[in-house]
């Protein structure tokens, strides 16, 4: 075989293998890209949104995410951790019918000193904090963005409502928006008070619950008056998990 011919083939098997490298990375990119929208799911949504429809852009920050808190081990409860933090969240419950915008930012610091003692990074960053749920909570972290945002901004309105001598009783799209939140926080407070899926492969068990004082004794119940039994055929009615917060508006002060 001539010097020439070999050369020929060593081309040609050079371009060969180029053209199969380049094809690879462009199989690696659509999969790479559905991977972490498989992991992420709702946060991948709300990354493309922040980075005004650039894909790539949220995926390198995800990707990010998952390098500095994909490898973070967490560390279980102890009984008496676990206790203690249920009957919090139960007591918080329990206010939001009087007091909603205070149940909330208890919540909101319930939540981060929870993840603080998961190993989570410290309350403190929350931004940091909340990253490191997105990985490994990404259905559930939702939830603790809305109440830490809800607090701050309710913080923010009743400080200038009170120096312009504003009450201080939160209106009645306030509460929901807060009744909201917290609904949507319990879903990651169970998660992390409890061994779930990503703890250990088993569903979590959720934390007890204290019953509703509101929506036990339904809308058209008078104060005083006897709780009003609720049809088991009104599964739409209930919250998920089982949960509802009354929609009363709170107590006049």
């Amino acid at each position: 075989m001539s010097t020439g011919v070999i050369i020929v083939l060593i081309v040609i098997v050079a371009a060969v293998l180029v053209v199969a490298a380049v094809l690879a990375l462009r199989a690696r990119g659509p999969q790479h890209g559905g991977s972490l929208k498989r992991r992420f799911g709702p946060e991948y949504d709300r990354a493309v949104v922040r980075h005004d429809g650039d894909t790539k852009a949220a995926e390198r920050e995800l990707s990010e995410r998952v390098r500095r808190h994909g490898s973070l081990h967490t560390r279980p409860l102890e009984p008496a951790e676990r206790e203690r933090f249920e009957a919090r969240w139960t007591a918080a419950q329990e206010r939001f019918v009087d007091s909603p915008r205070e149940a909330v930012g208890e919540a909101d610091r319930l939540l981060a000193e929870l993840a603080g003692a998961r190993g989570y990074p410290d309350g403190a960053q929350y931004e940091e904090q909340l990253a490191a749920l997105s990985v490994h909570h990404a259905h559930h972290v939702d939830g603790y963005r809305r109440v830490h945002r809800v607090t701050h901004a309710q913080a923010q309105t009743h400080t200038a409502g009170a120096g312009s001598g504003g009450a201080g009783t939160a209106a009645a799209s306030d509460t929901e928006e807060l009744r909201e939140a917290l609904v949507a926080a319990r879903a990651l407070f169970e998660q992390l008070v409890r061994p779930g899926r990503h703890d250990d492969g088993r569903p979590g068990t959720g934390a007890r619950v204290a019953p509703d004082p509101a929506a036990a004794s339904g809308p058209a119940s008078a104060p005083g008056s006897a709780p009003a039994s609720t049809p088991a055929s009104e599964p739409a009615a209930r919250a998920p998990h089982g949960w509802s917060l009354g929609k009363r508006r709170p107590k006049e002060s």
